[in-house]
């Protein structure tokens, strides 16, 4: 039986205190719909700048009135040290989510990226620390190997970052390292993969690529490709991420604390196959997605080429293995985005 199985069993007997910030957003959403599942006391906060009250009317849906009892939201701003305070008290466990994602976003405004993704992270550890978690798990990114040219990435050889949003990803990984030993905070790091699926969001200047081709695809609208196409990325099932923050905040080997880990699928897609997968999908739903072309455009400043992730050190100390490939979250993205966004 997988660990995941077993968590999963364990927490069916077990009730705990949870909080998820950014618990309004894409990923956040999807961690909170699974601890209700299980039966656990879920606190969230999110002050809805990236996030979106949609997200959790859907998780009050699928999870049910039952399950919904027992979630409590604060709609607050991570930025500000005493809303984070009040929302973990007596909380044993945090998922930290909230962030302004997007390289391109921290170049248009890296001073609301610092705001969110390292003084709002501090101001987590600081409200960890004072309520005394057993386990603060943080979201990472594959952003902070920058410049480094070896693939796949290993956890233990980084370059020089990119992006003030990487730069941002980078000296949280330092802060935590420094209160897991001058506090005893149990910190965990995972550093995301291209992480899709349903409910991230489609629209703005920074969306994603997978849900902002699809929707584009539905509404017969330009799809554009950065570059010849041939840059590629380890795309991660949303399914998997929700998957690696539960294993960690479990985890019983103390000798994987303080650590952090690649969060990924382990395999390669270039935009250009990504493009035909997303179009093949889309086309069984909407036949006029069969003669969408693609348009070609220049590189976008300081995406790295080329993206693959070594997910053995998840796999060994924190028994992480994808239940969904790429393909399989594609399709289940796309079953998705086809039925909210009509053509």
């Amino acid at each position: 039986m997988r660990r995941i199985d077993l968590l999963q069993a364990r927490l069916a007997g077990q009730r705990h205190h949870w909080l998820v910030t950014g618990a309004a957003g894409f990923i956040g959403s999807h961690l909170v719909e699974a601890l209700l599942k299980l039966g656990q006391q879920v606190s969230g906060i999110d002050n809805f700048s990236t996030g979106n009250p949609a997200n959790l009317a859907e998780v009050r849906r699928s999870a049910g009135a039952e399950a919904w009892s027992n979630f409590r939201f604060v709609e607050g701003d991570i930025g500000e040290p005493k809303a984070c305070a009040q929302v973990a008290e007596g909380v044993q466990f945090i998922l930290h989510q909230a962030a302004l994602g997007s390289v391109p976003r921290s170049i248009d405004d890296p001073l609301a990226t610092h705001r969110s993704n390292l003084t709002g992270f501090l101001n987590i550890l600081l409200a960890a620390r004072d309520a005394g978690v057993q386990r603060l798990v943080y979201a990472s990114s594959s952003s902070v190997y920058g410049d480094h040219p070896a693939l796949p990435k290993v956890e233990d050889q980084v370059g020089r970052p990119l992006s003030p949003y990487a730069v941002t990803k980078l000296a949280d990984e330092l802060y935590a390292t420094a209160f897991s030993r001058c506090y005893r905070v149990p910190l965990i790091g995972l550093r995301y993969f291209n992480v899709f699926g349903p409910r991230q969001d489609p629209a703005g200047a920074y969306a994603a690529v997978i849900p902002q081709w699809l929707t584009a695809l539905i509404a017969n609208a330009p799809v554009f490709i950065n570059g010849d196409g041939e840059s590629s990325r380890d795309f991660c099932y949303v399914g998997n991420v929700v998957q690696a923050n539960l294993l960690a905040a479990l985890v019983d080997d103390v000798s994987a604390l303080g650590q952090v880990y690649n969060v990924a699928f382990g395999s390669r897609t270039t935009l250009n196959q990504l493009y035909q997968q997303l179009r093949t999908l889309m086309a069984e739903r909407h036949p006029h997605v069969a003669t969408h072309a693609a348009q070609y455009r220049g590189f976008r400043p300081a995406d790295v080429r080329h993206s693959l992730a070594d997910i053995g050190k998840a796999r060994r100390l924190l028994g992480y293995e994808p239940t969904h490939n790429v393909s399989d979250g594609l399709k289940a993205s796309a079953d998705w985005y086809a039925g909210r966004y009509p053509a």
